[in-house]
């Protein structure tokens, strides 16, 4: 049996089976690696390879962003800067049709710039903005709609955990990662906003007119944005300016994020301590997952998959953009079937040498991988923000979830298909950081 059929056989018989099976995706994919090397190699090999490489990864100085960045989306949430967003974008948009839909998806917008998780955003606005919703009697199918996509947003505007472990696991600068996550994110927010408002105007029932409000109150709320706004510009201007590499920007991020908590005394000890708590949790679930994918890849590399497929593909009489869509698409079923991160994981080591053999811009490519799973987090049978949104609307059921979940598939589509046209709006920013 070849190298490559053994590398194969492993994927497809082991991994996939674990991971349907219920099993961490960290463990399945260290266990994948670990006993394919043995395999192919040696047990000597691979117990040399789990101390070895398992050090060099978390000995890794950049690796600390991690917990950094997770704590200052915990502080904000524990603060309660969500609720502020919203009640601050539904006072500025509240005489519009759908305006608390739109209010839900901007302020998930907001609030995904400083958490960088799609599941956080979809728990806290769902709590906050669908009672609104159901007092001005939305339709249910938009109300829980609006809020799922919306938060699939954690994951492509900066700080993303999914683009920093992208970019920990590729090589790829953090920092123009997430400046290519910034225009592709509000292209795809701008989408949903969309999509929101063509929504409303062909059924004017599901949303009806909320009240105008006057100046004065919608000038009180301004202040509910500055804090949302100094952090993002606090940290991606640091990044931009070449002031912080990405873990100073998350130590300072944290830190101007716990100083504003305080000093405005919206946090209390104990939600001091479960945001410590939460991001010593959700930290010690991404280093697992790092230090499986580590190994796995390391088994990857040993068959040779990805370089054999990124010369064979070379090799093959077809467009490149032909290749990459075929890519896209086996992202957009994968994340259908499997979670979204545990999905990029397995994949990147094989996909991510194709795209680049083909020429294509590595940040490009991360960006919009990215932006296509974000599919897989709403999309049946796995969906995972879109049970977390059905688990807290305890009173509509998951088909409506899913049901209106569809409404806004064409702004998925709509988005991708103008990333890929037009690749300069990744790639610009971060081309001109320093």
């Amino acid at each position: 049996m070849s190298l490559t059929v053994m590398g194969v056989a492993g994927i497809l018989f082991l991994l996939f089976v674990m991971l349907f099976v219920g099993m961490p995706v960290g463990i399945a994919m260290g266990l994948v690696g670990f006993c394919g090397i043995c395999l192919v190699v040696s047990v000597n090999a691979a117990l040399g390879m789990i101390g070895s490489e398992l050090w060099n990864t978390f000995s890794s100085y950049s690796l600390t962003m991690v917990p950094l960045f997770v704590f200052m989306g915990e502080i904000c949430y524990y603060s309660g800067l969500n609720r502020r967003l919203y009640k601050a974008t539904h006072t500025l948009t509240g005489h519009i049709r759908g305006s608390l839909a739109v209010a839900s998806v901007m302020a998930c917008a907001g609030f995904a710039a400083i958490c960088g998780s799609n599941t956080a955003t979809a728990a806290t606005m769902t709590a906050v903005a669908l009672p609104e919703m159901k007092k001005y009697k939305y339709d249910p199918a938009l109300s829980v709609g609006s809020i799922a996509c919306g938060s699939t947003l954690g994951v492509v505007i900066p700080p993303s955990t999914v683009l920093i472990i992208i970019g920990l696991y590729t090589g790829i600068s953090i920092s123009k990662l997430f400046y290519g996550g910034i225009l592709a994110g509000l292209v795809l927010a701008g989408s949903f906003l969309l999509t929101v408002v063509v929504l409303c105007r062909m059924n004017a029932h599901w949303s009806p007119l909320g009240e105008r409000r006057a100046i004065l109150e919608k000038v009180r709320v301004l202040p509910y944005f500055f804090e949302a706004l100094l952090l993002f510009a606090l940290v991606m201007g640091g990044l931009y300016a070449g002031i912080f590499t990405p873990t100073e920007a998350g130590a300072v991020g944290s830190l101007c994020a716990l100083g504003i908590s305080v000093l405005g005394r919206r946090l209390s000890w104990q939600g001091f301590v479960s945001a410590v708590t939460d991001t010593l949790q959700i930290s010690c679930m991404v280093f697992v997952i790092i230090a499986g994918a580590v190994m796995f890849s390391r088994f990857l590399a040993v068959t040779r998959i990805p370089f054999d497929l990124a010369d064979w593909v070379v090799t093959l009489n077809v467009a490149p953009v032909v290749v990459l869509s075929v890519i896209f698409i086996l992202y957009v079923i994968g994340g259908a079937l499997m979670d979204a991160l545990a999905l990029l994981l397995v994949t990147i080591p094989i996909f991510f040498p194709v795209a680049v053999k083909l020429g294509y811009d590595p940040v490009w490519f991360g960006v919009m991988i990215t932006v296509i799973t974000t599919l897989g987090a709403v999309t049946p049978p796995v969906g995972a923000t879109t049970y977390v949104v059905a688990g807290m609307a305890k009173d509509i059921g998951l088909t409506t979830v899913f049901r209106g979940v569809m409404y806004f598939l064409p702004a998925y589509i709509l988005a991708i298909i103008l990333l890929m046209v037009f690749p300069e709006i990744i790639t610009f920013l971060p081309g001109h950081i320093r």
